[in-house]
């Protein structure tokens, strides 16, 4: 006979199985024998923890031996403790979002997380731009100078004649550059969140002509043609594409059916189901449909738009800001980024696809559109007076050409939309 725990185990598993696939993943970790302890909370247990840690930390019950150090020291300390309260405060009681895999309590961390990011921007956004360079020193010793300009099209021929050496250094310079990783794992990982390929061509080509706008501005998008056409868009680009819509569709054809570890019939599945756990628990077939609609357009429009302005402002950030492209920061930015684009995707996707009359974007869309936009208020502020070459007259005229012709798109489309809805009513 079974025994009566494993009896009411199946039975509510067998209740869960009628939810969502959500929902079905939450509550079999939950009320999984093996795992069940990770979903109890223990907020008091974490909270006296804590406090032993900030005692200890802070020299609470022995002030004279921590009195020596120096003023700086002790704010830079105070600082990340103050980090560290908030983000414990997160990881314990913020509100769970859309996602529970590997555990909700990780996305309540990318929350807290993005939320200090933000308030960082805004101070720093308060700031003079050599005190802000300054101030870039207490994240990393190397920053807080003068960044020597780089750029790759200053020699754009592919054969080099009289480069004894290698002929063609220009190219094998530029397939060696730590750019070319980024864009192959960059799109892989865009391919994965957005899960529509028209789209990200469109991203993509979008990025380049972002370069081409700006390259007057910063020496790095100054490219050659063949880099910008060849290598970033039909090599690099594409087989990031390529790689992640191929992900995209294994993770649509797997079936979801998840029970906890502890029905696992051997040793193998209870590992195949632990590192199951950090994969998605349900598998959304986000449908942007950018042609249902001259409002839907506008909608989808506005996600590249800010894709597009969060790309530039890594750019214009390193710029402004003396960080050179192989520090730490960069790389800390990015993936913060690539954590809170995950979420905030999912939350955006929904939000097209609800059909309430009122409705609002979900936590991590604001978050995401708020740090876009203190981003780039850093990057006008800062960048005042950095710039003296002007745009070029036919990209002013090209840009004018795009943006009227698109309001004359719109205004077309919704007048026939209004024609249409019109004879169907009579």
């Amino acid at each position: 006979m079974e025994p009566n725990g494993h009896k009411r185990l199946r039975k509510r598993e067998h209740i869960v199985q009628e939810n969502s696939d959500s929902e079905l993943s939450n509550d079999v970790d939950q009320f999984d024998p093996w795992t069940a302890w990770a979903y109890k909370p223990r907020t008091i247990s974490f909270l006296l923890i804590g406090a032993c840690l900030l005692i200890w930390a802070s020299g609470a019950l022995d002030p004279e031996n921590t009195s020596s150090g120096d003023l700086v020291t002790s704010v830079k300390r105070g600082v990340w403790a103050m980090i560290a309260v908030f983000l414990a405060y997160c990881l314990l009681q913020a509100p769970s979002t859309v996602l529970i895999r590997p555990h909700p309590a990780i996305w309540r961390l990318v929350h807290g997380t993005a939320v200090v990011y933000l308030v960082a921007l805004t101070f720093l956004l308060f700031q003079k731009r050599d005190d802000a360079r300054q101030f870039m020193k207490f994240l990393h010793p190397d920053l807080g100078v003068e960044l020597p300009e780089r750029s790759y099209g200053s020699d754009c021929r592919i054969y080099v004649p009289e480069n004894p050496t290698n002929r063609f250094k220009n190219v094998y310079e530029t397939l060696f550059d730590e750019f070319v990783l980024a864009h192959i794992f960059g799109w892989w990982g865009k391919a994965i969140m957005i899960r529509n390929q028209p789209l990200l061509w469109v991203l993509s080509i979008g990025f380049e002509l972002m370069e081409l706008t700006f390259r007057h501005m910063l020496p790095n998008f100054n490219e050659c043609w063949w880099d910008s056409i060849i290598l970033d868009i039909l090599i690099c680009n594409w087989f990031g594409i390529w790689a992640g819509m191929h992900t995209v569709r294994y993770f649509d054809g797997r079936t979801y059916e998840w029970v906890g570890i502890s029905r696992q019939p051997n040793i193998i599945g209870k590992v195949k189901r632990t590192l199951g756990q950090f994969t998605p628990a349900h598998w959304d077939k986000d449908e942007w449909h950018p042609l249902l609609g001259p409002w839907r357009f506008i909608q989808v429009l506005s996600l590249c738009v800010v894709f597009l302005t969060v790309e530039l402002n890594t750019f214009f950030l390193k710029f402004c800001l003396w960080v050179p492209p192989r520090n730490p920061v960069i790389v800390y930015r990015l993936i913060l980024w690539w954590l809170i684009a995950i979420p905030t995707i999912r939350e955006y996707n929904s939000y097209l696809q609800d059909r309430k009359p009122v409705k609002k974007v979900g936590a991590f869309c604001w978050l995401s559109l708020a740090i876009c936009i203190v981003e780039l208020l850093i990057c006008i502020k800062f960048g005042h007076g950095l710039f003296p070459n002007s745009m070029p007259p036919w990209l002013i005229v090209f840009w004018v050409s795009v943006g009227v012709a698109l309001v004359l798109f719109l205004l077309v489309w919704s007048w026939q939309l209004h024609q249409t809805l019109g004879r169907k009513r009579l």
